[in-house]
């Protein structure tokens, strides 16, 4: 049972779906939030620092433009980073550039970091969580046949493990649900010490 709303800083569909499937009531809102304003070198950092600007942001919008922290609720923000052979990827800018990261990564590993905050009850929570991901080994047609379907261009590293992508991984270490877009094991730890998630009878 939740006993306080929480508002996701975010307009990712897939995060959305992540809390309906855990039946996690929520409403979205997207941050607004310039992500070039931010860099670090260490990409778990980097996440962790993106995350905490963009609760920030909306955690401001709820509380009437004021510098307040805290908006009505509880305020997650996250946001991920795929990196891979220690170089940062987010979306690719086309299909050219998707195909060249897909035929690099083809058979190999990746890490997929996701910055959480949450925002609303007591000190922010602030934590990365990082998964590995391997690439199946993919011939040049199955590479051009994904990227062609359009769903690696919006996607941090260049694929979705809830869509099309999912055929083309061959083994996930870590939490799968991060590599979708947030963890849903830290933000029942997190909902649970705010007092936002109770057991019910």
């Amino acid at each position: 049972m939740f006993t306080s709303p929480l508002v996701l800083a975010s307009a990712s569909p897939a995060r959305r779906l992540l809390l309906e499937r855990a039946c996690i009531p929520h409403r979205a809102l997207a941050s607004g939030f310039d992500e070039a304003t931010i860099v670090a070198p260490d990409p778990c950092a980097l996440a962790r620092q993106l995350a905490a600007a963009k609760a920030e942001a909306v955690a401001t919008t709820l509380a009437g433009g004021a510098p307040a922290a805290h908006g009505p609720g509880l305020v997650l923000g996250c946001d991920s980073l795929f990196v891979f052979e220690g170089e940062i990827h987010g979306k690719p800018r086309d299909a050219r550039q998707a195909i060249e990261r897909w035929q690099r990564m083809s058979g190999c590993w990746g890490e997929l970091h996701t910055g959480h905050c949450l925002l609303g009850s007591g000190a922010p929570r602030l934590a990365s969580v990082t998964t590995r991901v391997q690439f199946a080994q993919l011939e040049a047609a199955e590479i051009e046949a994904y990227v062609a379907s359009g769903e690696p261009l919006g996607c941090a590293g260049g694929f979705a493990l809830e869509g099309r992508g999912g055929l083309l991984v061959e083994s996930i270490e870590g939490c799968v649900s991060n590599v979708i877009g947030l963890s849903l094991p830290l933000l029942r730890r997190w909902l649970k010490d705010a007092g936002a998630l109770q057991a019910s009878a």
